[in-house]
């Protein structure tokens, strides 16, 4: 009987041991989604934040006349993008 006792004991802790890893991982998993989630708004926020920039390089270029045709149209391009984008906001406005 005190063998079964003695082996009831060694699963028992044998379980809490694996309780204990079981809750530092899923605390390590948690902080890992946080430490990601951080990464991506980092992420988006430099992407955002560059593509200003070359917005920016593409104003100044085209301004001093030092764009070259794939810009010119690439600027056009984005113009026209704009303007669709505040005609359909506007209609927006209009049909409220």
């Amino acid at each position: 009987m005190n063998s079964l006792q003695d082996h009831i004991k060694r699963v028992n802790e044998k379980l809490q041991l694996l309780l204990k890893q079981y809750h530092s991982i899923h605390k390590e998993n948690e902080k890992l989604k946080r430490e990601l989630e951080l990464q991506k708004q980092r992420e988006l926020e430099i992407r955002q934040k560059s593509e200003t920039l070359q917005q920016q390089v593409a104003i100044i270029k085209a301004s001093s006349g030092q764009i070259d045709e794939a810009s010119k149209k690439e600027l056009e391009k984005r113009i026209s993008h704009y303007i669709r984008e505040i005609d359909r906001c506007l209609e927006e406005l209009g049909s409220h």
